[in-house]
């Protein structure tokens, strides 16, 4: 496949919210990356159901939820409910994480699960075959426009060597300081998707530089 590119709303002008969510459906962007926070597994809080509803309505992409958040199977329902079509939850957030799989599969979206910089690929091995993505996090989860953490760069590789060896479909998604010179490196090593947020919206053209990453 051709990679993706998954911009963050996290970084949109809030003020401007339809106007940027018009421009993502307007450029070369394939999914609408949405990040959503409480404040208490990561420290940040961000957006919850009433933006995402108001993105949805103007949206015409794909809808890609990135759940950062303790206890996330009580909102699986809601989620779906909101229009989310693919869901990703993390790890580290979940003492039964087959089960929160299952859970997401059965409200009609795709499961993803999440990878903190700190976690080990190899955790993922029991459950591999049931994710649509992996998503690796290449930046401590909670705040945008972090530096990049270079050993992200291997834990694609890992991932990918493992999603081959266990014959899974799973996808590589990944999020934190992605440029046009971190992005050119992830996909050489197997990513298929790039999140990428202040990049995008603190540019002088974020529609150009969408292009920019969608041609590498």
């Amino acid at each position: 496949m051709t990679h993706l590119i998954a911009p963050s709303v996290l970084s949109c002008d809030f003020a401007n919210i339809q106007r940027d969510v018009e421009m993502l459906n307007n450029s070369n962007a394939d999914w609408f990356h949405i990040d959503v926070m409480d404040g208490v597994f990561v420290p940040n809080i961000s957006f919850g159901f009433p933006v995402l509803k108001s993105i949805k309505e103007h949206a015409k992409k794909t809808i890609d939820v990135h759940l950062m958040i303790v206890n996330p199977d009580q909102y699986v329902e809601e989620f779906a409910k909101y229009g989310a079509d693919i869901l990703t939850v993390h790890y580290e957030a979940c003492p039964h994480l087959h089960r929160t799989i299952q859970l997401i599969h059965s409200f009609g979206m795709k499961a993803g699960v999440a990878l903190n910089p700190h976690t080990n690929v190899s955790v993922l091995e029991n459950v591999i075959q049931d994710l649509d993505m992996v998503l690796i996090m290449s930046v401590n989860p909670g705040f945008g426009g972090q530096k990049f953490i270079d050993n992200a760069i291997n834990k694609v590789s890992e991932t990918k060597e493992l999603i081959a060896s266990k014959n899974s479909k799973a996808i590589i998604e990944v999020d934190g300081g992605v440029n046009l010179e971190t992005g050119a490196k992830l996909i050489e090593a197997g990513a298929q998707v790039l999140v990428a947020g202040s990049f995008v919206f603190n540019s002088d053209n974020p529609s150009a530089t969408i292009d920019k990453l969608k041609q590498l």
